[in-house]
């Protein structure tokens, strides 16, 4: 039987399994998630419950949704999402990822799916969700457009996608290398290629081309000040988010 193809860079999956042990440390290596974790949750959390009628309110409101969270790394966005009710699969192709994610959802009591798995691979097995949330990942794989059409694979008809990404021009180098990696020293020097960095429009475009319909996308700002992320209507020059719809 023939390998499934993968957009998987190897390179780049060696980076963030070296700091696998340090997901759930909210000073460590990871320190910028835990910081945007509030903001990305709500956006995806407010995407998700108008997309299927959902009231935040409710005990359990995303009760009966099956949702991949490609990318997984030690389950930041799996576990509330599991919290809320959602059947999760986290997927991560960083093998050192998986046993990190585990761990901890076993500990937190939590059911979550974790599998040391590609989206090519979950694509070519057959699997579908509701929701597949892909968050900081996109740069980093070898091939956005293939890996893109594979996370539209997934999706069931009227399936919801929500993929986060870096935005590239001067101020994202200022800000998430010069700033993140060299001055701050939040993340490992060569963590992000900027010039694997996509813009909102190229991948509004990358969406389209690999099937599905975005539908919206807005900004997550860091305040240096206050030392918080926010959600902006306008300022996408660094951090972004998007939605989209799958129409098949």
């Amino acid at each position: 039987m023939q390998a499934s193809q993968t957009t998987v860079d190897p390179a780049e999956v060696a980076k963030f399994e070296a700091m696998a042990a340090e997901w759930w440390d909210p000073t460590g290596k990871f320190k910028p998630l835990h910081m945007l974790n509030p903001c990305r949750l709500d956006y995806i959390t407010r995407q998700i419950a108008g997309e299927f009628d959902r009231d935040l309110r409710d005990q359990n409101p995303f009760a009966g949704l099956r949702l991949l969270d490609i990318g997984c790394g030690g389950g930041l966005l799996s576990e509330p999402m599991a919290r809320l009710g959602a059947e999760v699969v986290g997927a991560d192709a960083a093998a050192g990822n998986i046993p990190v994610a585990r761990v901890h959802a076993e500990q937190s009591g939590l059911s979550i799916d974790y599998r040391h798995t590609t989206a090519e691979a979950l694509a070519e097995a057959g699997e579908r969700f509701d929701v597949v949330l892909n968050m900081e990942v996109v740069e980093h794989v070898a091939d956005p457009l293939s890996f893109l059409t594979a996370c539209k694979t997934l999706l069931k008809p009227g399936g919801l996608h929500v993929c986060s990404t870096i935005n590239r021009n001067p101020k994202s180098f200022a800000v998430a290398i010069v700033g993140a990696e060299v001055v701050m020293r939040w993340l490992p020097r060569g963590t992000h290629d900027w010039s694997k960095f996509i813009t909102p429009d190229e991948l509004f475009d990358l969406l389209r081309n690999a099937g599905l319909n975005p539908v919206d996308r807005k900004g997550f700002v860091f305040n240096p000040i206050t030392w918080n992320w926010s959600i902006s209507d306008r300022d996408l020059s660094v951090n972004y988010v998007t939605a989209s719809t799958n129409p098949a």
